[in-house]
């Protein structure tokens, strides 16, 4: 069965998307679980995490976001 996706960012085939990463590819990539990737984005720290149905997609060019309160610390 061949599926057609209405969003250009589909490869066909795979069912990847082009240019963004998975939850658990960016858990790998930045070495913190899946939930704390699931946490980023529902609090929109990742710019550009965008929800498909029950998944996030996250650009492959993020950067992991930083903990503030380290930020909170170094302004003391």
């Amino acid at each position: 069965m061949l599926v057609e996706y209405k969003h250009d960012k589909f490869k066909k085939g795979d069912g990847k998307m082009k240019g963004y990463l998975s939850i658990r590819e960016a858990a790998e990539k930045w070495g913190v679980s899946e939930r704390r990737v699931q946490q980023y984005c529902l609090n929109g720290r990742i710019p550009g995490a965008e929800r498909f149905a029950n998944a996030w997609v996250i650009p492959d060019t993020a950067t992991k976001p930083t903990d503030p309160r380290k930020d909170r610390r170094r302004k003391e």
